[in-house]
Order: C-alpha cells, then sequence, then structure tokens
C-alpha cells in the first residue's frame, strides 16, 4: 500500500458509458447486497454464471482485482462496490468471456478477524460462479512474516478448502499460504500462480515443483509486491521483487505476464529473463482513487488471433449507476483511461511460448482423404502431384506435368510467358498450416516486361468444358510477398482462358473478359467476376485488401443461384445477390497463373499458390480444404 507517486488527470470516454452502461443498469437490479438470482448457468468450467463462457473462444477475459483494503477498514467497512464488482463479473461473464478473476492481496485493512469475516462474507457472491485466486498482503497478515507464519484468520476464510471444489484449483503449499489454478482458456491451459505476499525459501521451491510439474504451460505470475512505479507509470523491481526475479522468475520462461499491487500509482515494465524473452511486469491499485478505488477492476482481454491483450479499468459499481445520478467523482472515476490504465501489449503468443510448448503443425493430409463427394479436380505441388518436387527454389521446367489428383483427366502443364526466365516459377516448401499438401509453387510474374508462368489445363480435360449449373467450390491457398513490389495490377491467380463474347454474353465490361477469372485489383482486392452460363450477366464479387507476408485460404461458393466469395473461412462483404447458375465455360484451358484479356496474357500471378480444388456442388466452410467453423 506504500504510495510511490499519484496520478491525475484521468480521463473519461462515453464510448464505455454508451456500450456498457445500459445492459448494466439491466444487470444490477438487485439488491447489492444479494446474490444474482439468475446466476445458475454453467460457465463452462464447473462455474455457474450468466451466459456461459466459451473456453475454445481465442478471445477471453482476465479480470485483476487489486488491494480491496479500504472497504473493509473495522467500523468504516463498506464491501458494496465490491459486490457490484462480484455481480457485474457474474452477469457479463458469457458476453465478456471471462475466464478467471485474479485478487492482488490487502484483501483487508488490518486482517482482524471481524474484516476477514465480511470480506469472506462477501467473496460468497463469486463463489462457485466465477474461478479466482486470492492471496495475502502485508495488511491481511502480520507484514514482518512470511508464507510459514502458520494460522491466521486469512487462511481460515481464504485458505486451500476455500477452492478444493473449483475446477480450476490444482493445489496449495504445505502452509496453504500460495495456490495455483489452471483454466482452460482461448483452447488451451494456463497456469495461474498465487505467491503469498512473502514467500519463503519452502515456498519459493514448491513454487518450482508447480512449473516443474506443468512445463508446458505458460503461467501468469501473481503476488503482492513486486514492481513499483514513479509519476510517469514507470514501473521497476522493488527490493523483495528483485529476490522474487532473480530466484524464480527469470529463470521459469514460462511466466511470461505478473500481475501485482502494493504501491501505487499503476505502471508496467518489460523485463529479460533468461532465456532472452519478454517478462510484462504490472502493477495495478487503485485504493488511493475515490471511494478506496470502488471496487475497481482491469479486464486483460487476450485476443490470441491478434496477438495482443487489450487492458482495460473501470469501476462496475459506478458504470451501474444511472448516468444523470452519477456524482462527480462518480463520473470521473468510472474508468481510469491514462496510458498506464488503458493500453494494448503486443504479444506473439506462438512464438513467446515456442520454447516450452512449441506449436506441432498439423501433418500433411494425404489427396485421397481432402477428395469428398463432388470433387472434379484436386492439384496439389508436393511429391504426390508433382514431380520433381522436394528442394527449395528449384525451377520449374515448360511441359512439367501437374497431375490431377483425382483421376479425371484434369492434368495441367507448365508454360512460360512470352520468353520470361526460368526463374519465373519456382518450387517451395512453403504453405498454409491448414493446407493438406506441405508444399507451393513460387509464381514471380510482373508487367514490365511482360513475363509469368502459367499452369494450363490439357486439351480434353473436362474441366475445361464443365458447366457446373448445380453449384460449384473453387479453393486456392495463396500467398503475396511481402514487400509487395512493383506493378501487379489486375494479375489473375486462376481463370478459364477465351472470350465471355464468344459465348454470346453481352452484358459485362467487356466482351474480351475470360467467362470466369479469379483476380487481384491495384488495391489487393479480390475480384472474383463470373460469366453465368444460364444468365447473360457478370456478377462480381470483391474483397477488402488483402494482407501481404501470410497465407489465406480462398473459396467461391456457387449454389448454383449466386455466388459468395469466402477469406479464410470468412465471407466477404461485396458478394452480388445478382442470379448466377454455372459458369460459361468454352472447352478452352482452365489456368492457373494467369488471366487472360482478348485471348493474351499480359502478366503472371506474383506470391504463392498452394493445394487448388474445384468441386461441382457448394460446400460449407466446415468442408473446405482446410476446416472453419
Amino acid at each position: 500500500m506504500e504510495t510511490v507517486g499519484e496520478q491525475r488527470g484521468v480521463g473519461r470516454r462515453a464510448l464505455l458509458q454508451a456500450a456498457l452502461a445500459t445492459p448494466a443498469v439491466g444487470a444490477f437490479s438487485v439488491a447489492m447486497g444479494a446474490s444474482p438470482a439468475s446466476a445458475d448457468h454453467d460457465g463452462g468450467d464447473g462455474e455457474r454464471g450468466k451466459g456461459n463462457f466459451d473456453a475454445q473462444s481465442p478471445r477471453f477475459a482476465l479480470a485483476v482485482l487489486p488491494d480491496t483494503q479500504y472497504l473493509f477498514d473495522a467500523d468504516s467497512a463498506d464491501p458494496t462496490p465490491l459486490l457490484g464488482t462480484f455481480h457485474y463479473l457474474v452477469a457479463e461473464r458469457g458476453d465478456a468471456n471471462i475466464a478467471f478473476m485474479t485478487h492482488l492481496g490487502d484483501v483487508t485493512e488490518h486482517g482482524t478477524d471481524q474484516e476477514i469475516a465480511l470480506a469472506d462474507k462477501t467473496f460468497r457472491a463469486i463463489d462457485k460462479k466465477v474461478p479466482y485466486s486470492i492471496l495475502a498482503g502485508n495488511h491481511d497478515v502480520r507484514s514482518s512474516t512470511d508464507d510459514q507464519r502458520g494460522d491466521t484468520a486469512y487462511l481460515r476464510a481464504f485458505g486451500p478448502h476455500r477452492f478444493a471444489k473449483s475446477p480450476t484449483f490444482g493445489g496449495a503449499s504445505p502452509d496453504g499460504y500460495n495456490s495455483y489454478h489452471v483454466i482452460q482458456a482461448g483452447g488451451r491451459q494456463w497456469l495461474i500462480l498465487a505467491l503469498d505476499w512473502r514467500a519463503s525459501d519452502q515456498g519459493l521451491r514448491w513454487a518450482q515443483g508447480v512449473l516443474d510439474a506443468h512445463r508446458t504451460l505458460p503461467v501468469i505470475f501473481t503476488t503482492h509486491e513486486l514492481v513499483g512505479s514513479d509519476d510517469n507509470g514507470e514501473a521497476s523491481l522493488s527490493g523483495y521483487g528483485r529476490r522474487l526475479w532473480d530466484n524464480f522468475i527469470r529463470r521459469n520462461d514460462q511466466i511470461f505476464l505478473t500481475l501485482n499491487g502494493h504501491y501505487w500509482p499503476p505502471g508496467r515494465t518489460i523485463l529479460k529473463n533468461d532465456a532472452g524473452n519478454d517478462v510484462h511486469a504490472h502493477i495495478t491499485n487503485y485504493q488511493d482513487r475515490y471511494y478506496g478505488g470502488a471496487g475497481m477492476i482491469r479486464l486483460y482481454h487476450f485476443d490470441l488471433v491478434r496477438d495482443v491483450i487489450d487492458v482495460e479499468t473501470f469501476s462496475p459499481w459506478f458504470l451501474a449507476r444511472d448516468p444523470q445520478r452519477r456524482t462527480p467523482l462518480e463520473a470521473e472515476t468510472l474508468e481510469l483511461t491514462g496510458p498506464a490504465d488503458r493500453f494494448s501489449v503486443e504479444i506473439d503468443f506462438a512464438a513467446r511460448f515456442q520454447g516450452f510448448a512449441p506449436v506441432v503443425p498439423p501433418a500433411p493430409r494425404p489427396a485421397r482423404a481432402v477428395m469428398p463427394r463432388g470433387t472434379e479436380a484436386y492439384w496439389r505441388f508436393d511429391t504426390e502431384g508433382l514431380s520433381g518436387a522436394g528442394t527449395a527454389g528449384n525451377r520449374i521446367a515448360p511441359g512439367t506435368v501437374v497431375r490431377d489428383l483425382t483421376g479425371h483427366g484434369n492434368d495441367l502443364t507448365v508454360q512460360r510467358l512470352n520468353s520470361s526466365a526460368p526463374e519465373v516459377l519456382t518450387w517451395s516448401p512453403e504453405h498454409h498450416d491448414g493446407q493438406p499438401a506441405h508444399a507451393s509453387l513460387r509464381f514471380d510474374g510482373g508487367k514490365n516486361p511482360d513475363r509469368g508462368a502459367i499452369l494450363e489445363a490439357v486439351a480434353g480435360a473436362p474441366v475445361n468444358s464443365m458447366k457446373f449449373r448445380s453449384g460449384y467450390t473453387i479453393e486456392a491457398f495463396v500467398k503475396l510477398p511481402e514487400p509487395f513490389e512493383g506493378d501487379h495490377a489486375w494479375m489473375g491467380i486462376l481463370s478459364w482462358e477465351g472470350r465471355n463474347g464468344d459465348a454470346g454474353k453481352t452484358n459485362g465490361w467487356s466482351r474480351d473478359e475470360p467467362t470466369c477469372s479469379l483476380n487481384l485489383s491495384p488495391e489487393r482486392f479480390l475480384q472474383f467476376v463470373v460469366y453465368p452460363d444460364v444468365q447473360d450477366a457478370s456478377p462480381t464479387s470483391w474483397s477488402h485488401a488483402l494482407p501481404t507476408g501470410e497465407w489465406m485460404h480462398l473459396a467461391v461458393v456457387n449454389n448454383g443461384q449466386a455466388t459468395v466469395v469466402y477469406v479464410n473461412g470468412s465471407k466477404i462483404a461485396r458478394n452480388p445477390t445478382q442470379p448466377s447458375t454455372g459458369i460459361a465455360t468454352l472447352g478452352k484451358p482452365f489456368v492457373i497463373g494467369a488471366t487472360q484479356f482478348a485471348e493474351q496474357f499480359g502478366q503472371g500471378f506474383y506470391g504463392w499458390i498452394g493445394d487448388v480444388r474445384i468441386s461441382s456442388r457448394p460446400l460449407r466452410p466446415t468442408e473446405f480444404l482446410t476446416p472453419f467453423k
């Protein structure tokens, strides 16, 4: 609780009020002293709460609750704000996908039987509803003692027996003051380690044993004191924090985030452990704020897709108030938005956890495993589909055959455009993580001079003439180079040769366009344009700007009536509802690597192309070459 400085100039954000205050009023309409009657739904890990916690979602939240001591201070105690926080966590657990709450110590001001008993009663509002950990601060026990202090009122109320039936509880040290939980969130397990205000050598040996027994789990380390902060939010290790760092944290690469209270103002720093990796050390404490912090919490929003943790700080108790009735101090303290309280932490989770929990990529899948009913053509560039595959940078010579693994006779042959050099088409081991074949072709096409390479279906291949009137799905794995250099506007990924005008089409941009093509605009927007076999039309789908330097799965799905384009299993916005039945093919070759105009190739594709599959029925995303929900 020692003051290191004071933070000033707290802002207010209208967005929080608009987005959260309205539903929160309803959620908190129950009396603050009563347990919510609606909190009787399974939260997905055995804890009950309103709404379902989704342990598989890549987005989840960790709630952090620091020093609440001024709410349990002798005869001036008022636990109402903390009840508001607990009711919020229970009510919003499903919507915010709150996995866990961790208390950082100093539950009470003096650690008396009276204060501990009131805290014990207050915490019943969250028991068995949201899983949580708790630890002793220097105000909960005699500050001169360590975790070998023996029996205390705190231990009797918040010792291991309290969590014995919690499905996240992993165990406690023999003294009872140190504990750990294992939670399931983001599709994986995480370990929450809670150490006493002063961990003894025995306590640290116990903690090391816990980590040794869970060597593949990322660890969030919580304790009451570790770092303090200056007025600018720059944190540094305290004397005791240095002991924890040198003797425990820095040696264990699993620990990537530490959380502590005790000091104020809030702050953070990044430390380097013995493995050379970042350890994010955060201090959070609001007891110096209005109403003893008013049960203020932080939500650490983990986003495993964006590789970021977004942090926000607010008081659910003030949030539940009618905005028109909030006092000036309540309105000012509703949310803290300074850089020490609202921020984002970028973490490449896979890379950060690589040393102790390496991601095992999916194994290649044989062609026979990914050719369901309706598969008309399937090309891949590993040894199943391409002779000579396996040497990175190997130039693919003209005339080389890429086999159609369905056996339907849709083989492709390699051709170079104009007088292109041999390096315009090379073999690569690069691939999308979910791609069945762990191989691709690197195309080095461009406009100036016109260069590139194509894979062209052999004469008489069935795919050249198929009309697909009952629907179709065209899939391809694609990666654009980073940096994306040169002019590659309107380069083609795949197409059918020929002029739509020769198919009798009159209602398009130009009669010289091919009857079907998948291209990239100057802004890197994906463009799928098709001239249907039945209608005289040219419905065209447009995506957002595609990223560079990362693999994508592209899918074009037609149900016999309209077409929808997907990028990484997500439907893009600009899909026309215009009727579209079939493809007006002319018997001319299907091509990977370019698009014609007026039956001439002007440039080739620039980037990598992996597996390509064509099906004669509309597939659901769960049926794609890499399945999506």
